[in-house]
């Protein structure tokens, strides 16, 4: 039987406290079948992702540990920082890699929701492929009014009550649950700290405001510099490269420059192959070319050996 294997991405709201952090990475670690991949923290947004993949069921109980050790050690009233957010655990995506269909993952994203719920008290959205309505499909209709503004909403308001758990926020706040495809989170810092140019730049690419398609994108401060912070939907229907070269053409127009990027979480070799062959002009080229990935598949046939 071939083997199954899911990735999730959590986001926490907490990027200041290595030790807050760490705590939620050992509870990801603690559970049998699962590994650790990657963890991003940023003080400015005050915010962590931490990336894991692993087998289904030991997914669902490293992404019910993270959540339950998140709301125990962060509190949401005490919080500040950029980026937008609804709880300590804010989104909780399930990423089908290999032998798993969405369908299984959007599964897990409802058990684990059920779980939190009933077990932990905290409030649960669903969303994405998980999404139990329409209009809870994107991330950003999800999050409207962020925590503050979800306090009184969600015991009052019901087109924000909970797909699972009570109609009332604690003060770990409420989590979001999903699943869908892979996505690659990915910033680029200008050369000013011009905070209102990065959100017109942001405007001109993202999607929503009539930009590239697959493209999420807000104007940010961070680190001193006005940042430009996307996330990728489809890096194959609209190519990183291609938005990049649209934001350097946009900042050149106020005088600006990019300054550098910066990954957030991981990248699938593939994004990096068509960044790669657009920059380098590359004829009749495809990831079959690379050294790495034709050793993977040497590696798996000498274990059918």
């Amino acid at each position: 039987m071939a083997q199954k294997l899911v990735e999730c991405v959590p986001n926490f709201s907490e990027g200041r406290r290595p030790e807050v952090i760490d705590a939620i990475a050992d509870a990801i670690n603690s559970v049998p079948g699962v590994l650790l991949l990657n963890r991003h923290e940023d003080s400015d947004h005050n915010r962590s992702v931490l990336t894991f993949a692993g087998t289904p069921q030991g997914m669902i109980d490293a992404a019910f540990a993270a959540i339950a050790k998140a709301a125990e050690i962060i509190d949401m009233d005490a919080h500040q920082g950029l980026h937008p957010r609804l709880g300590a655990a804010d989104v909780v995506p399930f990423v089908p890699l290999k032998g798993v269909t969405m369908d299984e993952c959007v599964e897990m994203a409802r058990t684990l929701g059920s779980r939190v719920g009933s077990e932990l008290g905290i409030p649960v959205y669903l969303y994405q492929a998980a999404a139990a309505r329409p209009d809870r499909v994107n991330l950003e209709d999800v999050r409207r009014g962020q925590y503050e503004g979800l306090k009184t909403a969600i015991q009052n308001d019901p087109e924000r009550a909970p797909d699972f758990g009570p109609r009332k926020l604690g003060k770990a706040g409420a989590v979001i649950i999903g699943a869908r495809n892979l996505l690659v989170a990915f910033n680029i810092f200008l050369t000013t700290d011009d905070v209102e140019l990065a959100r017109k730049i942001a405007a001109a690419v993202r999607y929503s405001s009539g930009g590239m398609r697959y493209v999420k994108a807000l104007g940010l401060l961070v680190k001193g510099r006005a940042q430009v912070s996307m996330n990728f939907t489809d890096f194959k229907q609209t190519p990183i490269a291609r938005v990049v070269e649209m934001i350097r053409r946009e900042a050149m127009r106020y005088g600006v420059n990019i300054h550098h990027s910066e990954l957030v979480g991981l990248m699938p070799i593939e994004a990096l192959a068509e960044a790669a062959q657009w920059y380098l002009q590359l004829e009749d080229f495809d990831a079959s070319r690379i050294l790495e990935t034709r050793l993977q598949g040497l590696s798996e046939i000498q274990k059918l050996e």
